[in-house]
């Protein structure tokens, strides 16, 4: 585990017991940056930036059996395509409170909050972050954010805190070897 030398044995914990994983979108699975490219005809072509790193470990996360769901206040085409590629389970997109969205995850999963994590950046995540059995912030979340984790990815948004969320999971869980002779392209 060199990536994460000091794990305690409360976070491994907390880590092992998960089986869904959820984060937010923007500020998270991507920079935070909303891309808008205007059209002649007066709309906007929203451009979404996905890590490739981040990608590889939410296909490593569903081979490891682990359910994974993103819950967002946007609505995006981009997403809704990235998050089909991924094999996610959960999409909650136009959540203007996040609450409602991880109860019925909660009810359509039958697990309980200490089997769910949640990897989030700003301030609307801080109520899902602190029902979590497992809160992850992602390096570069608001002071709030970090001081609601149990972890603080080294990895900032959109440039593989997610795959780091995923690889903590794996490893606490004893799979991440195995999943290194599954991962597929």
């Amino acid at each position: 585990m060199t990536r994460f030398a000091k794990i305690s044995p409360s976070l491994k914990k907390r880590a092992a017991q998960i089986k869904v994983l959820l984060m937010d979108v923007d500020g998270t699975m991507t920079d935070g940056s909303v891309s808008l490219l205007s059209q002649p005809d007066g709309s906007a072509l929203e451009i979404k930036t996905f890590d490739a790193h981040d990608g590889q470990g939410l296909t490593l996360a569903v081979t490891a059996g682990l359910r994974t769901g993103c819950i967002t206040g946007r609505e995006s085409a981009a997403l809704a395509r990235r998050a089909h590629e991924m094999k996610m389970e959960f999409i909650y997109m136009k959540q203007p409170l996040k609450m409602p969205a991880y109860e019925e995850i909660l009810r359509k999963a039958g697990v309980s909050d200490s089997a769910v994590a949640y990897v989030g950046d700003d301030l609307p995540d801080i109520p899902l972050m602190r029902r979590a059995g497992l809160a992850i912030a992602v390096g570069d979340a608001v002071p709030e954010v970090k001081q609601a984790a149990h972890f603080t990815t080294k990895a900032v948004a959109g440039r593989g805190a997610i795959r780091e969320a995923i690889e903590l999971i794996l490893k606490c869980k004893g799979t991440w070897e195995e999943m290194i002779e599954k991962a597929r392209a």
